[in-house]
């Protein structure tokens, strides 16, 4: 089979399997897990046809898989991929560009930088930021932290890049009680710590309290949040940023998903003073529905984001444009931004504000049917997190369980501020209003026989 041939077949199997996930249970099924014991074999001593070697993967994979590209997997922040930037995807794939310098590729190089140029307008993020496309929010987060850690360490006269952190004066971190895992897990990769952070107190919803903000010394870098991943809850930009600016203090801001409240004219308040921050971080599978493996980092400074990652050798061209690898910690990598940039062709700024303000207005239908139906909803419903308690944790734990076998849609048990609760994430493109109270009938049965 040629290429071509082969394509096609991949396409038509894709295709078969996206058109299944409307009526398919979302969690596997016991009996397709068990079957993939088929694939745990020697190393074959001969190869294998690739049509055979697809058909392989389609017949014992396919029917294994969570049904997260469907409308109604609301276990995490993420969203199955739009059909235009799955499509863009394999286009990009086959194109096969290694997107480090611009003189190199500068096909994808420039719709990287119009893709960027787009989404600092989308999320009214200052002219002249730097960014650079990752793999997700964790890099992101890390990227943006190592512009961090080089500029005020560089402002207390030390080369962190040159001279690493043995012997650097001690950088302040400072972040709310209830941030995000992979902000600590950034922190450990640049060798700032994940324990020895200062944790300041939240509120009721998860957000920092500006009032316990502690004294800030220079070097110092304040992490904030911009959609708390148990309740949507935003960190107060405008107090804390004002507070960390006048003591010399970077901010950043982890905006995995909340970030893409700034695009609507409804829930931009929420986001009211996150622009003054100096660097961002988000993930392009959450709202804006693309691929895996696509995440940016935004900052204000390009001077200390290009002294964090750029490169140089001998062998690699000098760069007149703006050199995709300068900005990422990779320098072999894919064009992330191709997905991106189709994802926005298609949608518009008014196909991405729709986008979003359905799924908030999908999670605040799940908040009201449950609470309707007698159950409690532990949390202010501000974006598209929704938190449910059906009583004494182990009921909870309980109904969880039973809505994932029961594979209507599938949710997660979290427990948040000391209360086991049901987790509902709403951020697919392809959710409907239909698929909402589907889903609710569902949990509200499930809920009412557990009692």
């Amino acid at each position: 089979m040629d290429t071509s041939e082969l394509l096609k077949d991949a396409a038509t199997r894709a295709a078969r399997y996206l058109a299944s996930l409307a009526d398919r249970r979302v969690a596997p099924d016991a009996e397709a897990v068990a079957a993939l014991a088929r694939l745990r074999t020697p190393l074959p001593g001969t190869g294998t046809a690739p049509d055979a070697v697809l058909a392989e993967l389609d017949e014992a994979v396919s029917p294994a898989t969570m049904a997260m590209a469907g409308p109604r997997f609301f276990g995490f922040v993420i969203g199955g991929a739009q059909p235009v930037t799955l499509a863009a995807n394999a286009l990009a794939t086959a194109w096969d560009q290694n997107t480090a310098f611009h003189q190199v590729t500068p096909g994808t190089a420039t719709l990287e930088d119009v893709a960027l140029a787009w989404l600092r307008e989308l999320l009214g993020l200052p002219e002249g930021v730097a960014a650079g496309f990752v793999s997700g929010a964790t890099m992101a987060n890390a990227t943006a932290l190592a512009a961090a850690r080089h500029r005020v360490l560089a402002d207390a006269g030390w080369d962190v890049e040159a001279e690493g952190l043995f012997g650097a004066p001690p950088v302040q971190v400072v972040v709310g009680a209830e941030v995000h895992p992979s902000v600590r897990k950034a922190l450990g990769l640049l060798g700032m710590g994940k324990a020895r952070v200062q944790e300041v107190e939240v509120d009721g919803q998860g957000r920092m309290r500006a009032d316990r903000l502690p004294p800030l010394t220079p070097p110092a870098i304040v992490i904030l949040q911009a959609g708390n991943v148990n309740t949507g809850a935003f960190d107060p930009f405008v107090e804390v940023v004002d507070r960390a600016h006048e003591a010399g203090a970077w901010v950043h801001v982890d905006g995995a998903f909340g970030m893409w409240a700034a695009v609507s004219p409804d829930l931009r308040r929420l986001t009211d003073g996150m622009a003054r921050a100096d660097s961002w971080s988000t993930d392009f599978h959450k709202w804006l529905n693309v691929p895996y493996d696509s995440g940016v980092a935004f900052t204000r400074d390009p001077a200390a984001h290009a002294a964090a990652m750029a490169v140089t050798a001998a062998y690699l061209p000098s760069a007149s444009e703006r050199a995709p690898s300068d900005y990422t910690p990779e320098l072999s990598r894919r064009a992330r931004g191709v997905e991106v940039w189709a994802a926005l062709r298609a949608l518009g700024r008014a196909g991405v504000v729709e986008l979003v303000e359905r799924n908030v207005r999908q999670a605040q239908r799940f908040a009201a049917g449950l609470h309707e139906a007698g159950f409690e909803v532990l949390n202010d419903v501000v974006l598209n997190q929704v938190l449910v308690s059906f009583g004494e944790p182990d009921r909870t734990r309980a109904v969880v369980a039973a809505v994932q076998e029961d594979g209507t849609c599938w949710c997660g048990p979290t427990v948040w501020q000391g209360r086991t609760a049901m987790r509902i994430s709403v951020s697919s493109w392809a959710t409907t209003d239909a698929d909402v109270e589907r889903c609710l009938e569902a949990m509200v049965r499930i809920g009412r026989a557990a009692a």
